[in-house]
């Protein structure tokens, strides 16, 4: 695992994590995985997606997520 991706769910960060914070983490799992830092611009567009999808799929985890002594996240606009 990148250790530079942290924790985005509460109690582990006081708050609901951002839509940058995610992305971040998202970005730091493409590029991990990928082994490219900055692709090649032919595989530009293939990774930003990627990047895209991971994002909307780690808001929709942390939405889903109900930590213990909490109610579910709110939905996210």
């Amino acid at each position: 695992m990148c250790r530079s991706i942290k924790t985005l769910r509460p109690p582990v960060i006081p708050e609901e994590a951002t839509e940058e914070e995610i992305r971040a983490a998202a970005l730091q799992y493409v590029r991990k995985v990928s082994g490219f830092r900055a692709p090649a611009a032919h595989n530009r567009e293939v990774f930003d997606q990627a990047v895209e999808a991971i994002a909307a799929a780690t808001a929709e985890l942390l939405d889903g997520l109900e930590v213990r002594g909490t109610a579910a996240q709110t939905q996210r606009a």
